[in-house]
This record gives C-alpha cells, structure tokens and sequence, in this order.
C-alpha cells in the first residue's frame, strides 16, 4: 500500500485526511526507518508494509470505535507507537498516553512528538503490571488499547485495571483471536469486563486476518490486580 492508496483507502472508511496529516505520516515513516538502523523498533521497513500493517491497520480501530469524540486512551507496549499514535494523527483531540517497558523506545516516541509537533500525548517508561497498581492512572482512561503485545488472557490483567468504570478495552489480533477469546474469558470477568463486540476484517491489498475485540469494563477491578511483573505471564487467570 503506497501512501496515495492509504490516503485513498481511509477516505472510503470515512476518514479524511489533510496535508498536513498526509505529512505527518511521511516524516513517522522515515523516522521509523532511520531509528530502526539503530536500535529493533519493527522487521518491517519497506514503504507499502508500513502504511499497511503498520499505519492502516493501527487506524483500523477506528472503524469499530468512535474516536471523534475527545477521549483519553493509554496505549500499552506501544512500542514504535502502534496504535495510537497514527490514531491521534487522524483524530487530534484524543489524549495519548504510551507506557512501553524499553526507555529507548520512549525516547523515540518523545523525538518523533516532537518533529509531528503533537499535543496532548505522554509517554511513560515502566512495565504494565506497575503502572496498572499507580493511583494516578488506575481506573482513569476511557479506552486502553493493545496491539499484538501478549496474549488475551495475559493482555486483559495487563490493561483492564487501567480502563475506568464504563470506558473500553480495544484489542487488536490477528487470526488467532477467537481461540485466545475462549481462553480469556474467565479472566475477563474477574477483571470487570464484558466483551461487547469481536469484528474480523482483512486487510486491503495482502487479505491477512485482523479481529477488533471491544471490552467494557463493568465493574471495578479487584485490587490484587494486576499482579506482580512476570506473574500475569506466567500464571494467566484461569490457569491458575
């Protein structure tokens, strides 16, 4: 997918964008491209990779959740700053929070904020399991996403306790995604959320499989979670 075929195939989805977008996501491209000589962000380089499974199918969210309205989402193990960060070039009033457990990462985030000349994005180096116990952001953001980090079971300790009482939690899979569903779902529960939707689409151009798993949180989540580093991964709710 070159960059006119991704401009093209967002504004069949109903997503406009503008020059300054359009630039936006050439100067994240070649950034990504010239830190990733310097230290592992991502395997692919190649332009039409990138805009596809990269920028397209980050922005993908946005065909199953409304991010017009002005939301606080907290992106865990971004890493290069997939999702949110193509999300918050197309819809500006959302409020970015990356938390990623490598600094060179952060710092890269940080550098790329900045020639992108973004607003209203945070960017924090700890490990998931730790900022999920911090009073500040516990049980504080509207939607907290995820995308190809862990797996459900280990993914939903990770990022449930960060969702506030009736906001969501957006998982973003690939083929594997109804098989790690079934063995989430007693973890889901515990953690207070209820999954509302589980879409599959394909990508454009490659037809790969891609599933968009909406969780709402029903229920605060119990204080023990989530767990100790390590722990989630090594011992999954429901596995216990």
């Amino acid at each position: 997918m070159n960059p006119e075929q991704f401009v093209a195939e967002l504004r069949e989805k109903g997503i406009e964008l503008n020059d300054t977008q359009i630039a936006q996501f050439e100067t994240y491209f070649h950034m990504l491209v010239e830190w990733n000589e310097k230290m592992n962000l991502t395997s692919l380089t190649a332009e039409e990779d990138v805009y596809l499974k990269h920028f397209y199918d980050s922005i993908s969210a946005a065909f199953q959740f409304d991010f017009e309205q002005p939301i606080s989402i907290c992106d865990i193990g971004a890493g290069a700053g997939f999702p949110s960060i193509p999300l918050k070039i197309c819809f500006p009033n959302i409020q970015v929070t990356i938390v990623d457990s490598l600094q060179k990462r952060i710092t890269f985030l940080n550098e790329l904020a900045s020639a992108l000349e973004l607003t209203g994005v945070a960017f924090y180096h700890d490990r998931a399991e730790s900022f999920g116990k911090n009073a500040k952001f516990r049980e504080s953001f509207d939607l907290v996403t995820a995308r190809a980090v862990a797996r459900l079971s280990v993914l939903s300790e990770l990022c449930l306790p960060l969702v506030k009482k009736d906001g969501t939690f957006l998982v973003m899979k690939g083929a594997q995604a109804t098989d790690e569903l079934a063995d989430a779902k007693q973890a889901i529960e515990v953690l207070g959320g209820n999954v509302v939707a589980h879409e599959s689409f394909t990508l454009p151009k490659e037809d790969s499989e891609r599933s968009i798993i909406l969780i709402d949180k029903k229920r605060k989540t119990p204080k023990k979670y989530p767990r100790k580093a390590g722990l989630p991964n090594k011992n999954p709710i429901g596995a216990e």
